[in-house]
């Protein structure tokens, strides 16, 4: 009987001291820190970076992870130069981030592709993936990758019917792009083949760095365009400032490809509503760090698109803004 008693003393103690340590436990697990890397061709101030990364977070937020409380997220940005991401994408490795988040296009998530066959990736891209090889199919990528595709692309002929409907004159336009963009060709095709349509006369020129953003102003003013068209590329969401500035001197009506362009000055722009795409960009993540896998996960695109016209530009410009076309607007900043 007494090593009964004593056993029975033994058993409750055990089984007191496991139930006080379950609740331990799960608050351990709950509190656990998880790793998210996210990985920018842009730069940290820019306001496009800073509206996207609020968007993300408020996708994490909604499912459970909250930074500082039981998330981490590791930036490393670019500042538009395409030949450090191959060391950036390194640095996430090396630190073992759960999850990359690849922003502003398809080079960069190819480089997080390279560095990493384990580590998963979830991109957003102006481009076909399937058509760029980063997945195999929309509904099933394959792999360690998934994203978004935001049509951006696609949407240069938009912005080119926008130009028009501002400058019902127009007949010569400028398109500016950056021939290191992997997307340069598709836009080029785009622009070209919605001017033939629309009767416009295209002079294309090339920029890869700020000075040649100058040059390419210069020429614009000596050939006497109507408008600009704004390739789409990080390389100039860095670059605002200077190119909202050279067309605000040359007086050149220009169309970009992202609202913070027009909020900070710029005549118009016509995208894919972007926050929303982060937001549910941080929902994949979320469900991904909770198991899911990203080969599974289908490439999600935008349903919301956006018109923006700042009135004051196209004031200074002199340029009238009809009732109808302001009606069409998602926003409009007086």
């Amino acid at each position: 009987m007494p090593m009964f008693g004593m056993r029975r003393r033994e058993f409750i103690s055990l089984l007191s001291g496991a139930a006080a340590a379950w609740p331990l436990a799960a608050r351990a697990q709950q509190n656990t820190i998880r790793t998210v890397g996210w990985f920018s061709l842009r730069s940290a101030g820019t306001d496009t970076e800073k509206n996207q990364l609020a968007a993300f977070r408020q996708g994490l937020n909604q499912t459970g992870y909250v930074e500082g409380r039981n998330l981490a997220i590791e930036f490393r940005f670019g500042d538009g130069q395409y030949d450090r991401l191959p060391g950036l994408a390194a640095d996430l490795v090396r630190r073992q981030v759960e999850v990359i988040v690849t922003t502003a296009g398809t080079p960069i998530a190819r480089v997080a592709q390279a560095a990493t066959t384990t580590i998963p990736i979830v991109f957003a891209t102006a481009n076909d993936p399937v058509q760029d090889g980063l997945v195999k199919s929309i509904n099933r990528p394959g792999g360690n990758t998934t994203g978004t595709y935001v049509l951006n692309t696609m949407l240069v002929q938009k912005r080119l019917e926008v130009l028009r409907q501002l400058v019902p004159n127009a007949r010569l336009v400028g398109f500016l792009v950056n021939p290191n963009n992997s997307s340069f060709r598709d836009q080029l095709r785009q622009a070209q083949s919605a001017a033939r349509s629309m009767a416009l006369e295209i002079r294309v020129l090339n920029s890869t760095k700020p000075s040649e953003i100058d040059e390419a102003f210069a020429s614009l003013v000596q050939e006497s365009v109507h408008g600009l068209v704004m390739g789409g590329d990080p390389f100039f969401q860095v670059q605002q400032d200077q190119v909202i500035a050279l067309a605000a001197r040359h007086r050149i009506p220009t169309i970009y490809e992202w609202p913070e362009f027009v909020r900070a000055g710029g005549l118009a722009c016509y995208s894919a509503d972007r926050l929303e795409t982060f937001r549910q960009m941080g929902v994949y993540v979320s469900r991904i760090l909770n198991g899911a896998k990203p080969g599974e996960l289908p490439i999600m695109q935008p349903t919301k698109f956006e018109l923006v016209v700042n009135l004051k530009t196209a004031k200074s410009l002199g340029l009238k803004v009809t009732d109808s076309f302001q009606q069409l607007a998602d926003e409009i900043i007086e």
